[in-house]
């Protein structure tokens, strides 16, 4: 029997689409071997390729002026290839929202001069602070849209004007519906929305492009822009995943769709922190996100005793991030509602000591 898996990444995927892989895996579509031993050169393979980028271009509703890459490394190189690729005045704005932005920020550090334009951590990174200004010379303005550990999202983005808006959205592009033109670029790891880990998807306004700066000529964007993300060999079988993960979420009624399924999600979850008597959650009500639910009882053994009991019954990686410890229940899109009504069903009677 399958556990109900609330890890952060790499999170759960849909059981039908683990089912339709399994019975691919050892031959695809009459072609006589698996994707992962299919030549990326190949026709087959370039289909496979280029349906999972129309896809993601049709859910994401993303304009003709915009390229999509699909990339490896992670969203953690994206933190040097961003400023290597949209240095011009040697500037960069930073929101400071949690560990990822503030090692973004760290890295471009040692690219340009990055300048932190708002910042929570003084507050444990418990929401998303105000931002007062914009430099007006920065290269590019950089957020991360939903943050993993403290749990913690942007309900309305900053408008920017002239300067390119850069998002970290690796835990909540899919999960509802975002405005791409406000935007320069977006990046996310696939392992949490989008697919398996070994993927990463860049999004960037065409423009962009065409700032030239000396870098190796793997870590320019427009290399990999004007090769449709064939530089290289790709990660063949995470994208071959993606392409069936992206039709799973458009049978489900698109990004519209899960956004109503996630919205109900989250607040079975967040309904019963609300008034439960022994577990709490840490995120700002004004800001929490739709993804990953941190919470605790306020006791370290209690947490943990939690942890073990909950393995035991099929709730498996509810441990906070090593970071800040406590609970944690990652409820991406995969996730399904039922899930999220048995963790409660099994936290309600773990507070009454049944």
């Amino acid at each position: 029997m399958r556990s109900y898996n609330f890890s952060p990444g790499p999170a759960a995927l849909p059981k039908e689409v683990l089912e339709r892989a399994a019975k691919e895996m050892v031959e695809y579509a009459g072609d006589g071997m698996s994707v992962m031993e299919m030549s990326h050169r190949s026709k087959m393979y370039e289909d496979i390729h280029n349906a999972a980028i129309d896809l993601l271009r049709e859910l994401m509703a993303i304009p003709d002026n915009y390229k999509i890459l699909f990339l490896q490394g992670g969203a953690s190189q994206q933190f040097a290839m961003i400023p290597m690729n949209l240095k011009k005045n040697g500037k960069a704005d930073f929101v400071i929202t949690g560990e990822w932005s503030a090692r973004a920020y760290k890295e471009a550090s040692n690219i340009l001069e990055a300048k932190v334009a708002a910042s929570s951590e003084n507050e444990k990174f418990a929401f998303i602070p105000e931002i007062k200004e914009i430099s007006a010379d920065a290269d590019y303005f950089h957020i991360c849209s939903n943050n993993t550990i403290t749990g913690t999202r942007f309900l309305e983005f900053p408008d920017t004007g002239d300067v390119p808006l850069v998002a970290d959205m690796s835990s909540g592009i899919l999960s509802e519906i975002f405005d791409v033109s406000k935007f320069g670029l977006i990046y996310a790891g696939a392992q949490k929305n989008i697919g398996p880990a070994g993927l990463t998807v860049v999004i960037i306004r065409e423009d962009l492009l065409e700032r030239e700066n000396k870098i190796p000529a793997f870590f320019k964007y427009k290399q990999h822009a004007d090769t449709n993300s064939m530089l290289n060999t790709p990660p063949t079988y995470s994208i071959y995943m993606t392409k069936l993960c992206l039709e799973w979420l458009k049978s489900k009624g698109g990004v519209a769709g899960i956004q109503k399924n996630n919205e109900a999600k989250a607040k079975v979850l967040y309904d019963f922190l609300d008034n439960s008597q022994m577990f709490k959650g840490i995120a700002a009500k004004s800001h929490r996100s739709l993804m990953n639910v941190p919470f605790t009882t306020g006791d370290e053994a209690k947490d943990k005793d939690f942890v073990k009991a909950a393995a035991t019954a099929g709730f498996v990686n509810l441990g906070g991030h090593r970071l800040v410890g406590g609970l944690r229940a990652s409820i991406y899109n995969a996730m399904p509602t039922e899930g999220v009504q048995a963790l409660v069903d099994f936290m309600e009677k773990f507070e009454k000591g049944k």
